[in-house]
């Protein structure tokens, strides 16, 4: 199959979406799947407000049009609701094509959150987006149910993966970490308003706090709380050893759909330690995590779990299974007599 692949979140942005997307993607060009990605990098771009590692791309629907029509493309997937994700889905209309879409984030939240303007208003923009998709594909039961509250009843479900190649129990761990006191609470993700890191860094517990990743919040953050370890970003190998030195993962986000860094780091025999969000409540299982509205509570839940356990739950997601959920989840642009038009 030929799909084309419209997004917004691209490398060199550093997030889930953009794990996602090149995970499944590489897995569906291995099994002889050809893709085209239509993203910030093919045009000119401003910077976005308040995130400058995102760009807002400057394509008219027309030039992305001409793209997909040059790759012939079997199925048309727009991943994203920003400026590329909007031009694409004016042409498909336009045209008379059918396409699926996806909710990666709490979109309405992460825009609140960042403004204070009122999520319902960013919710309007939502369901009118996403309306004319054949399907939205979603990661968890917890955001159909956001969804359909919303109005948004054509869903499809994409599950994530871990690559289980890097993220492992057997492996080798952080000297710089090993050496602070423990037990060692880890957070690993963008250091941004959105992500409720504070709550992680409020929570009174014995113990050291060490946050992996890089964002706006970072030095007003690594002020305030000077005992706090904030070691930047770290990718591949360099991760996977920051997960096996810790004794839990905290994930204190309220806006995330997912969230593969808990994948990723009870893979690594990590617990996690969550709030009642989307994501956690259907991601983790007890046996291998805690949920607790109190974020303590939760910690300390997680800290009694079995290693061995978590890397044995994590096993269950694979970025094969992700990739086969996106593939039956596509839908053909349109009859070969349209397609030829």
């Amino acid at each position: 199959m030929r799909i084309a692949l419209v997004t917004d979140a691209w490398t060199p942005q550093v997030n889930g979406v953009v794990r996602t997307l090149t995970a499944v993607k590489r897995e569906l060009e291995a099994q002889g799947h050809r893709m085209l990605v239509v993203s910030p990098d093919r045009f000119a771009s401003l910077p976005c407000p308040s995130y400058p590692e995102i760009r807002l791309a400057l394509a008219r629907r027309g030039t992305i049009g001409r793209l997909i029509r040059a790759f012939d493309a079997d199925a048309i997937h727009i991943a994203t609701e920003g400026p590329l994700g909007l031009a694409a889905r004016r042409w498909c209309l336009a045209q008379g094509l059918r396409f699926t879409t996806a909710y990666h984030t709490q979109f309405p939240d992460y825009v609140a959150a960042r403004t204070g303007v009122n999520a319902e208003w960013i919710w309007r923009y939502i369901r009118w987006f996403h309306a004319p998709a054949d399907a939205i594909l979603t990661s968890t039961p917890s955001v159909d149910a956001v969804l359909r509250s919303h109005g948004l009843t054509r869903l499809s479900r994409w599950g994530r993966g871990v690559d289980l190649d890097t993220f492992s129990a057997a492996g080798p761990t952080d000297p710089a970490i090993d050496a602070l006191a423990g037990p060692i609470l880890l957070y690993v993700g963008r250091v941004a308003v959105e992500k409720n890191v504070e709550a992680f860094l409020d929570a009174d517990v014995p113990g050291t706090k060490v946050v992996v990743g890089d964002g706006p919040a970072r030095a007003m953050l690594a002020a305030r709380y000077p005992d706090a370890h904030f070691l930047g970003p770290k990718f591949g190998d360099a991760l996977a050893a920051a997960y096996r030195s810790a004794d839990v993962l905290v994930f204190p986000s309220l806006t995330d759909t997912f969230g593969l860094v808990m994948i990723e780091a009870l893979a690594c025999g990590t617990p996690v330690a969550a709030l009642p969000a989307p994501g956690p409540v259907d991601v983790l299982d007890p046996q291998i995590g805690a949920i607790d509205a109190d974020l303590v509570t939760a910690i300390r839940g997680a800290l009694t779990r079995d290693r061995a356990a978590c890397a044995a739950y994590a096993g269950r997601f694979t970025w094969a299974n992700s990739a086969r959920q996106f593939l039956d989840s596509l839908s053909p642009i349109s009859t070969p007599s349209a397609r030829a038009a």
